[in-house]
């Protein structure tokens, strides 16, 4: 599909306008709502972890509400079987077939709240809508609609009852991106927001109304794949990821596939803000939130209490930025 300038200006301003619509629910967050367009216009997911209370649920609800897309929420929990997620095959007495049931991730935008609470079984029941956009059920492919988006959710502080999610469902988000507790002032204007009568379960009522659409993220995806990259920062990409497997405190590094999508949310982010090349501060600022949940740290550096974003920071300060 070949997109005209004046498509491609629009359909930037419209998911730029996201961002203030989301503004009018949740209050900070900037860094979350980046990551969510970030992942829809790179036809990735998204793993949001936070506290309970950081606006997780509402903060996916308003951007779907904002970009006019369908949206559907599953609940993970321990009982939970992959047939409730992506569907199965009914028998309909009125025809004495089975048909098929679609399940909740036939949609635009998945929100799959808390899914480290249910079984590594049914958390693998998403690798493939998550990866060929497709469901396979009885031998017959289903497509997914386009856009599809799996925006999940976990809380890092309840580990009871929880099943981490193993390397390769981690490696299938293409950033996770870390809510943290508001600063003393965004905590003020929340509680106030409240107190002025802000119903979350009400959006509309909030003022939030749709100011893009799933074209507008189709038309964006585009655009995005078309900015260039110069073989430096291409060449600085694959040196970053290498740095992170010669890392002493990581028993596991960046994968060709943690590079190839660093280069994919730098193109995004660039054409968010306006540019058509990819400068390697927009690699730098991608590098966290795309890299830091595919490393494993080794024992005796978690003993030691080292975090993974000073390693991962370690490790791209290393490499020499292109010029």
């Amino acid at each position: 599909m070949t997109m005209n300038p004046g498509v491609t200006r629009d359909s930037r301003a419209a998911l730029a306008a996201v961002r203030d619509e989301v503004a009018k629910a949740v209050v900070g967050q900037d860094a979350a709502v980046a990551g969510i367009l970030i992942a829809l216009l790179c036809r990735g997911h998204i793993l949001l972890e936070g506290v309970p209370g950081v606006a997780k649920t509402l903060l996916v609800r308003s951007v779907a509400t904002s970009l006019s897309v369908d949206t559907k929420r599953v609940q993970f929990t321990p009982d939970l079987m992959p047939g409730d997620v992506t569907g199965s095959l009914v028998y309909d007495n009125a025809t004495s077939e089975f048909t098929f049931r679609e399940g909740p991730v036939f949609t635009n935008l998945l929100l799959a709240d808390e899914i480290n609470r249910t079984p590594p079984k049914t958390q693998a029941s998403l690798l493939e809508a998550m990866e060929e956009r497709q469901v396979s059920v009885d031998g017959v492919a289903r497509p997914l609609p386009n856009p599809f988006l799996v925006a999940a959710t976990q809380n890092p502080v309840e580990y009871e009852g929880t099943y981490p999610l193993p390397e390769a469902q981690l490696d299938r988000f293409l950033v996770k991106v870390t809510l943290p507790l508001p600063p003393r002032d965004d905590e003020i204007a929340v509680v106030m927001r409240h107190a002025a009568g802000f119903d979350p379960r009400d959006l509309a009522a909030a003022g939030l109304r749709p100011v893009a659409s799933a074209a507008d993220v189709v038309a964006g995806a585009d655009a995005v794949r078309r900015v260039s990259v110069s073989p430096q920062v291409i060449t600085y990409i694959v040196d970053i990821a290498r740095a992170t497997r010669m890392s002493p405190s990581l028993s596991l590094g960046v994968s060709p596939r943690g590079a190839t999508a660093l280069l994919a949310t730098s193109r995004a982010w660039a054409w968010l803000n306006g540019r058509d090349f990819v400068t390697p501060d927009d690699v730098k600022s991608l590098a966290q939130s795309t890299l830091a949940h595919r490393l494993s740290l080794r024992p005796e550096a978690e003993l030691e209490g080292v975090s993974m974003a000073a390693v991962l920071d370690a490790a791209v300060g290393s490499v020499p930025v292109p010029r």
